[in-house]
Parts: structure tokens; C-alpha cells; sequence
């Protein structure tokens, strides 16, 4: 297991816009915007210290869930590719790759080759879905997902490592004697774990090397990051483990239109403080959302939140 987070200090990452636009979070000028205003986002993000940008993965949506969820999910293996040849240090998370819809050979091919390309970037985020519909229009066991994401991830291990040749012989999968090239510019491709049922959080605990937590209020994290460790050390694992947490809803400065009820709004340092509270948790990576209404004013929030909130995080 592997840590790539700065030992007590807290970075700040972001899941893109435009690739994904459930209405729980989208904002209305992700409808009509284009492939350049995606790039235009990640290179700003590039440049204005953020760890990561991440993208979400669903194949289909079923007509039930259309309306909240939306059908625009970009596949997250050719967004972090077309975006890892715009930027050059800001790293690419899959927040979350649902891997259980798709054998860890072609999972493991598709990440490699984009860690490769990327020189090493990668961090691949993992969990285990939730439509039914989606599994079953590919054949996958959505009733046994969890056990499926269990073993994916040990057999992912194996087949993102430095062997040629990796091998894995388990009860669901079982390969050997299969070389892919690239493999992975990292030695050790980091696995984080999404969710924050009592299962994901297990998984994380025991197969991980991060924890992405999904919909935990602030005031739910410590007893949760204490639940986690408390599972670690029972299986006897040592390293320590990146935990993340999702932040509030961000607007630097005093908002002159409706930011919603809870978003975070006001003078940097009143936001710096604020978002040092998850440091003291125990937090290393805050993913953070800023609301906006349009590509440019995104853009001027997440340039502000770097040079005038980010230097503050750590004081």
C-alpha cells in the first residue's frame, strides 16, 4: 500500500464539471458547454495547485433515473486521457470507476495505458454502483457487487503492477500468463476506495490506500475516519491511509445572487479557517465544488481559491 498525500497537511482536489451533471450538483451552463471549456477548467485547475480533477463513470442510465441523474456521464478513461494532454502535474482520479461492470484485465488495460501516457498520474478511484439496470444490460451481478469489487480490486493490484505478465487466481476471476504492455509509469497505482456505508468503509480500511467518502457531513467524519482506523488496525495493517472528505459547497466572497443554504461563502481566511477543521479531523485531501453561473466565473473562483484560500489551509 502506498500514500501519496503530504504527511499533515491538507490539499485540495476537484471532480470536473461537464462530464457528469446529475441535478444534485450540475450547474445550469454545463448544459450547453463544449469539450474546450472542459479543458479550459482542467488547466486552470493545473495551474492553481489543485491535487487532482476527477471523473465520474456510469455506461447507461436507465429512463427512471433520467430526470435526476441525467444521461451525461462522460466515460471517465477517455476524459482523464484527452485532459491528461492539456495539463502537466494535476493528477487524474476516476471518482468512482465502477469496475465491477467490466473484467480487471480490460479495466486494468484501459488505466495503465492512461497512466502510462499521463507519466504516472493516476489515481484510481473505485466503487461498487448502484443502478441495476447498468449491470444487467452488460451482464454484470449486481446483487454480488460487493464481493465482485472485493476481488477486482486484489486481482486490479496484481494486474497494475510491474509484472508483464500478472497473475491472479481467485474465485471469481482467474488469470495468468497474459502479458499488457504499457504497464502503469507508477510502481503503485493508488487505490482509493468511494462510499460511506458501513461496507465501503470496510473496504477501504482493509484494501485500500484512500478512502473517498460519499455524502458524510462535516460533524459524521471523525467517528467514521475513527471506524476506519479502528478497522485497519484490527486486520493488521500498518501503512497509514489518504482519507478525503467532500467539502461544502464553495463562493468566495460575499455572493451577489442565491449560492444556496449551504454553501460556504465570504473573505478567504473566513473560508481557510473553516476548511482547516477537516485537516484537525484527520483529513489530507478535501474535494472541493465551487458554484457558478458560467465557465468564466468557475474559472475565477478556483484561480481565487488557489491563491488567495489554499496558502491559508495549512497556517
Amino acid at each position: 500500500m502506498v500514500r501519496i498525500l503530504p504527511e499533515g497537511r491538507l490539499v485540495y482536489g476537484m471532480q470536473l464539471p461537464i462530464q457528469s451533471q446529475s441535478t444534485i450538483y450540475a450547474e445550469p451552463w454545463e448544459a450547453d458547454a463544449t469539450p474546450g471549456d472542459l479543458a479550459a477548467i482542467a488547466r486552470t485547475a493545473d495551474r492553481s495547485g489543485f491535487f487532482y480533477i476527477a471523473s465520474c463513470d456510469h455506461v447507461a442510465i436507465p429512463r427512471r433515473l433520467a430526470g435526476p441523474m441525467s444521461t451525461i456521464w462522460y466515460d471517465p478513461v477517455a476524459t482523464l486521457s484527452f485532459l491528461a494532454g492539456v495539463t502537466t502535474r494535476v493528477r487524474l482520479m476516476s471518482h468512482v470507476a465502477v469496475v465491477g461492470l467490466r473484467h480487471p484485465l480490460v479495466t486494468a488495460k484501459q488505466y495503465a495505458t492512461l497512466d502510462h501516457l499521463s507519466g504516472g498520474r493516476l489515481i484510481l478511484g473505485v466503487g461498487a454502483g448502484h443502478v441495476q439496470e447498468e449491470f444487467d444490460a452488460v451482464g454484470a451481478d449486481f446483487a454480488r457487487r460487493g464481493p465482485v469489487l472485493d476481488e477486482t480490486i486484489d486481482a486490479l493490484k496484481a494486474a497494475l503492477g510491474p509484472e508483464e505478465f500478472p497473475e491472479h487466481h481467485g474465485e471469481l476471476f482467474d488469470f495468468g500468463g497474459l502479458g499488457q504492455l504499457p504497464r502503469p509509469a507508477q510502481e503503485h497505482v493508488p487505490v482509493w476506495v468511494g462510499g460511506s456505508s458501513p461496507a465501503a468503509v470496510r473496504r477501504a480500511a482493509v484494501k485500500a490506500d484512500g478512502w473517498l467518502p460519499q455524502g458524510d457531513p462535516r460533524d459524521k467524519i471523525p467517528e467514521q475516519i475513527a471506524k476506519l482506523r479502528e478497522l485497519r488496525e484490527r486486520a493488521g495493517i500498518e501503512e497509514p491511509i489518504d482519507i478525503g472528505a467532500i467539502a461544502e459547497p464553495l463562493h468566495i466572497g460575499e455572493p451577489t445572487w442565491n449560492v444556496g443554504r449551504r454553501t460556504l461563502h465570504g473573505k478567504p481566511d473566513a473560508l481557510a479557517e473553516s476548511l482547516r477543521e477537516y485537516r484537525a479531523m484527520g483529513v489530507g485531501q478535501i474535494q472541493v465544488r465551487f458554484r457558478s453561473r458560467s465557465r468564466d466565473e468557475l474559472i475565477e473562483q478556483m484561480e481565487a481559491f488557489g491563491t488567495d484560500v489554499a496558502p491559508l489551509l495549512n497556517d
